[in-house]
């Protein structure tokens, strides 16, 4: 995604320029719906070390359709039709994967039923800024680890190559960065944050 450039100046404010446009776009609608993404993209799909590289995949069609076409009128529709077709395209490609799944995968819907309603988008869109700022807050290592590990998709082997440290290191790392994330967003009324931490047996203060 190309980042929109400073505005000039010298030049008389108007409306946003269509790539502006098309990037606030991509961040206020379609990033909301990763979480929902990433589970049809891991549920789907049976090598996990191939989510991150599809998830990358489903953004780059999804923005460059976007630049070509225009905005959809349903960005949720939009992003689910465009990882199951994504889907079907690999799994057409891999001998490994049986007919049964493409067959699977061409009678998903193309959107999540029911699932992403106007306040739905809204409360995500609020909860991934609280993530954004949790994930700040983190020690510069732990947020290092944590967003390789989470959100990069890399294993802790190559984590601990890459930054020069034991993979206990990095196990220890990410599960006290995740705590801490956690706790952060469940002190603030996330409510799926509060509950992993009532299974893991974590009391949570609500502020």
């Amino acid at each position: 995604m190309t980042p929109p450039l400073p505005p000039d100046p010298h030049v008389e404010r108007s409306a946003p320029s269509p790539e502006a446009a098309l990037d606030r776009w991509f961040v206020d609608e379609v990033l909301p719906l990763e979480p929902a993404l990433m589970r049809l993209l891991r549920r789907y799909w049976r090598r996990a070390d191939d989510v991150p590289d599809l998830r990358q995949e489903v953004y780059t069609r999804v923005y460059e359709g976007a630049a070509r076409d225009g905005l959809p009128s349903a960005t949720a529709a939009y992003v689910f039709r465009t990882a199951r077709n994504l889907l079907i395209d690999q799994a057409r490609r891999a001998r490994v994967v049986s007919f049964d799944l493409v067959a699977e995968l061409e009678e998903l819907p193309e959107a999540p039923r029911d699932e992403w309603s106007p306040e739905r988008v809204a409360a995500a869109r609020a909860e991934l800024r609280l993530l954004e700022r949790a994930l700040d807050a983190l020690p510069q290592r732990c947020r290092e680890v944590v967003s390789l590990r989470r959100i990069e998709g890399l294993s802790q082997k190559d984590i601990a190559a890459r930054l020069g440290i034991a993979e206990g290191t990095v196990e220890k790392h990410v599960t006290l960065g995740m705590r801490a994330l956690a706790e952060s967003l469940a002190g603030q009324g996330v409510d799926v944050a509060a509950d992993w931490l009532a299974r893991t047996g974590r009391r949570v203060d609500r502020t």
